[in-house]
């Protein structure tokens, strides 16, 4: 880091960190009292910060990662200052600590940046990249409020952060800290795995090709039948070479520790939640796939989408019109026989999915089907915009994508978040002029949710609590 872009990043953590403070304090001036899911995870907190480590509350599906790091932030700084009283892990105390792991995920975001974009030389556009992504509308706003996600995502990007500087024993390591905020991390903490893989079956494929005097690297392989088989058998071949296999062993170990670990949880917890098992069951909601790519498509509009792009689909649609007939027929197959709709969506109107479902998906039974073009055409914009990346790193990113979202019942848009900041930061680094307007839509959207979080109040017939909207 040059010195002059050095100041530039601290006077921008600074200030990020000054207007979240500011913002902090209004939103817990207005909503003292834990919200939602709050009320489970601020009462387990508060247990473990007197040393119950033994009571556990069952309506809570997630390990104590969050609890166990805040009782370890908080303890020392009560010794240090000698507090006592109700403000020891009081619930604004305990919010205050996502707001410390926002500071760590901007400065991750922006080395993570670094690493992926080595060959951009304009510091400007590293440092508003980083901190345009770190003021993701969903994920910021759960900086406020205490639940999982902002810890979740630092040690996810942390992990993402050692794999990239090959220290995989350390990646290892802090992903375990990562499952213990959320299990379904192990799934991008596979992907962490799976880029090593993917680096050694590039750096293979490359040799083959130069032997055979071929300069196509994985990425720029046709998509035709000749070309799958071509893939398929190169895939095979190096997953039944034993000097390849062994070589991916000598540098993935750690991550298969955790793996064999995992399993072991896994058999002693008889599953996967640890708590609320009847409202977190896995089933085939292939559409939460295309919810994610609209949800991605929507977020990264300023930096995407453009004419040339949108010129680009539409040739590849008349080059290739059976192909994209054939992908519209599945699509279709799988929304009719594969959409399942989670109890919570239906019932919460405290939510923005709840109004998502309702002004959309429930407007009529077609419009499911009607949106489908929509889809196709944001999985391919997805597709397009990694397409710098190998093809073995962009297999692995999506079989990691549908083990994380295709299990999910509830369409709930923070689970989108690591997957979605992952696809962001492997694009091609915007434009400074596009990185600007991604900015501005972020901090609109932003000042929108929270205006109406805070401004927006309603009640319920059968309760005088007061109620607000949320992602």
């Amino acid at each position: 880091m040059e010195k002059f872009e050095r100041y530039i990043f601290t006077a921008l953590c600074s200030t990020n960190f000054l207007v979240s403070c500011l913002l902090f304090s209004k939103i817990t001036r207005e909503q003292r009292e834990p919200y939602m899911d709050e009320i489970f995870h601020v009462r387990q907190a508060q247990k473990y910060c007197y040393g119950k480590f033994n009571e556990w509350d069952p309506m809570i599906p997630t390990l104590p990662g969050l609890y166990l790091a805040s009782v370890g932030v908080i303890k020392p700084v009560v010794w240090l200052v000698d507090l006592t009283g109700k403000v020891v892990c009081s619930t604004a105390m305990l919010r205050f600590i996502n707001l410390l792991f926002n500071c760590g995920i901007l400065y991750l975001l922006y080395l993570i940046i670094c690493k992926l974009h080595l060959k951009e030389k304009t510091a400007s556009r590293r440092v508003l990249s980083a901190l345009s992504l770190s003021t993701f509308p969903v994920l910021y706003f759960f900086n406020f409020l205490y639940y999982t996600d902002a810890g979740s995502t630092f040690f996810i990007l942390f992990t993402y952060l050692m794999t990239l500087y090959g220290c995989h024993k350390a990646s290892a390591l802090i992903s375990v800290f990562a499952i213990f905020f959320r299990q379904t991390n192990i799934i991008w903490v596979a992907f962490c795995a799976s880029t090593v893989v993917a680096n050694k079956m590039d750096e293979t494929w490359r040799t083959e090709q130069s032997k055979k005097k071929d300069d196509k690297s994985p990425c720029q392989i046709p998509f035709s039948v000749s070309g799958v088989k071509r893939v398929m058998r190169f895939l095979l071949e190096f997953l039944t070479t034993a000097n390849h296999v062994k070589a991916v062993m000598l540098v993935a170990w750690p991550y298969i520790l955790v793996a064999v670990g995992f399993i072991a949880f896994i058999v002693l917890n008889d599953g996967i939640v640890v708590g609320d098992r009847s409202s977190h069951e896995a089933c085939l909601n292939f559409p939460q796939l295309f919810y994610f790519f609209s949800f991605a498509l929507f977020f990264s509009s300023p930096t995407s989408l453009c004419y040339h792009r949108a010129l680009r689909f539409i040739q590849n649609l008349k080059k290739q019109p059976l192909l994209y007939l054939l992908i519209t027929g599945l699509c279709l197959l799988l929304v009719w026989k594969f959409t399942f709709v989670h109890k919570y969506l239906l019932a919460d109107n405290r939510h923005f999915p709840f109004y998502v479902w309702k002004r959309i998906f429930q407007k009529h039974e077609v419009v499911r089907f009607a949106l489908i073009p929509a889809y196709v055409f944001a999985a391919w914009n997805f597709m397009d915009t990694l397409k710098s990346r190998s093809l073995f790193w962009s297999l692995a990113f999506l079989v990691c994508l549908l083990a994380a979202t295709v299990p999910q019942k509830l369409l709930e848009f923070r689970y989108f978040i690591v997957p979605y900041l992952l696809y962001r930061l492997h694009m091609p680094l915007p434009s400074l002029t596009r990185l600007v307007l991604e900015f501005l839509f972020y901090t609109a959207v932003n000042t929108a949710t929270l205006y109406i979080f805070i401004n927006k109040t309603f009640q319920w017939p059968n309760s005088p609590a007061v109620q607000r909207f949320m992602w």
